[in-house]
């Protein structure tokens, strides 16, 4: 029987794209895939998501990955709240969880800019019971310890939870935990998914 359900935070509560958010600038298709190569998808993206550098540091870090787009940079990292849209389902979903008597938790890379930057998006937290998020708690998915912790911490039986995350890597992780898993792709395949485990909201 599911007691506790686990949402990631990015693309299930989220809309987060970073091709829509850097469509907004003016840059050329090469700039932007150079961007995202200085940041997302650089090494040093990971000890950020885990809290481990400053905003100062992070930036710098990536201007050192490519220091000829350091304008560029600067521009498109200054204000990251129009990259994440809450889902207008996300608190509907979690207040009907919550009536139904299940516990909600998150477990999230989430960088501690992008939390505070995009706190209009991230209003459905409080309505949770909490979790972690990996700036906190200085671990990201799918480390083993992410899951290990997310357990302990609130005395949870592997079998009676279920995690929904829109990674595979992330779900792997999860299920190697032994938590039951749903690999997100939208709301009504998340939730036919849901019900089908016995989940009521």
């Amino acid at each position: 029987m599911i007691k506790t359900v686990i949402f990631d935070i990015g693309n299930v509560l989220l809309g987060f794209c970073w091709k829509e958010y850097y469509d907004k600038f003016p840059y050329s298709e090469e700039v932007k895939e150079r961007i995202a190569n200085a940041t997302v998808k650089s090494a040093v993206w990971s000890e950020y998501d885990k809290g481990n550098m400053s905003d100062e540091e992070i930036m710098e870090a990536f201007i050192k990955n490519d220091p000829e787009i350091e304008k560029e940079l600067r521009e498109s990292l200054a204000d990251i709240s129009d990259m994440l849209v809450r889902y207008d389902y996300a608190i509907p979903w979690i207040k009907s969880l919550k009536e139904n008597g299940y516990q909600v938790l998150v477990l999230s890379n989430f960088s501690h800019k992008a939390v505070t930057d995009c706190a209009h998006a991230l209003d459905f937290l409080p309505y949770t019971d909490g979790g972690i998020l990996s700036y906190k708690d200085h671990f990201i998915k799918p480390q083993p310890e992410i899951y290990a912790l997310l357990l302990e911490r609130y005395n949870l039986v592997p079998e009676e939870c279920v995690f929904m995350d829109d990674l595979e890597e992330n779900i792997k992780g999860a299920a190697d935990a032994g938590i039951n898993t749903i690999l997100f792709k939208n709301e009504i395949q998340a939730k036919e998914e849901l019900r089908e485990m016995g989940v009521k909201f």
